[in-house]
């Protein structure tokens, strides 16, 4: 399969052997490794010219990661599958791409992502984020299953997701404003149509952050703007509070296992999250009026 990588970077020099190495590795190889790079300040930009990756420049403050995005896919007019990463996305084994990219044998599959495992070294809430929304367990889903899945029908990431180039496009591309949830976007679009996303779980990479509670607040609020500006996403697969409750549920559970002393800091996580949500409804609320 004909398949390109995209990757934007910022100041990727701590993770770029790891990273060039897993992709040197991989049993199938793309035909271009394309990187946007916005502004590195660390050599970024020389070290991907020296892998002989093509590399765009990108102005920070113009960076989109809708955008940024689909100027890449744009530049990618000769492959069949986009194969997006972002820097800090380390393949997990030499198959990785080899698996994902067998998702795209089903013909209406118009976009895959992989399993995300956590990184050496995350906390306990860290590492149950990822195995709540990456399980082992690979399924295929289309539109109908959002009577049981709800708003996690649309449940995608960039930081190792694929698309079919064709399929991209013919739903518009990336929304080119939006700088947070283009994947979600993308999904939704692309499920509206017919087509289906596949979750490949052994496609694997590692990828984690341990976030502060104000990074989550801040994180989730951006999630509440996105659900107040593009509505049609909750009216088409329903809404976050089952999924959300489910979650913590499930986060309790774990913790008690294996970290009971990080259950207060778990308790404020989601009272960040929460309140982030809601506040990021009332401001895209208060914009469209």
């Amino acid at each position: 399969m004909n398949f390109a990588i995209c990757i934007p970077t910022l100041n990727a020099r701590p993770q770029w052997a790891r990273l060039t190495e897993a992709l040197r590795a991989q049993t199938m190889q793309p035909s271009e490794v394309l990187v946007a790079d916005s502004e590195s300040d660390d050599g970024t930009a020389g070290l991907a010219a020296g892998e002989g990756y093509r590399v765009m420049s990108i102005r920070r403050r113009e960076f989109r990661h809708g955008g940024t995005r689909q100027l890449m896919a744009e530049q990618c007019d000769g492959a069949e599958v986009i194969l997006y990463m972002t820097q800090d996305a380390i393949p997990a084994s030499e198959r990785s791409m080899e698996n994902l990219l067998a998702s795209f044998a089903d013909d209406d599959v118009a976009a895959a992502y992989g399993r995300q495992l956590p990184h050496q070294g995350a906390g306990a809430i860290a590492r149950h984020a990822r195995m709540f929304n990456y399980p082992a367990r690979a399924e295929v889903r289309t539109r109908e299953d959002a009577a049981r899945l709800g708003i996690k029908t649309i449940f995608f990431s960039n930081s190792f997701g694929a698309y079919r180039r064709s399929d991209l496009m013919a739903v518009g591309g990336f929304p080119r404003e939006v700088n947070f949830g283009e994947d979600t976007v993308m999904a939704a679009r692309l499920l509206l149509t017919g087509k289906k996303i596949a979750y490949a779980a052994g496609a694997e990479v590692y990828h984690s952050h341990d976030y502060s509670w104000r990074q989550e607040m801040a994180r989730y609020e951006e999630v509440g703007r996105l659900h107040g500006e593009e509505p049609w996403l909750r009216e088409s697969f329903g809404g976050a509070g089952g999924e959300g409750l489910r979650f913590v549920m499930s986060e309790a559970a774990y913790l008690v296992r294996h970290a009971p002393g990080q259950l207060p800091a778990a308790l404020l996580h989601t009272a960040a999250k929460y309140y982030g949500y809601r506040r990021g409804l009332r401001r895209a609320r208060r914009k469209a009026l």
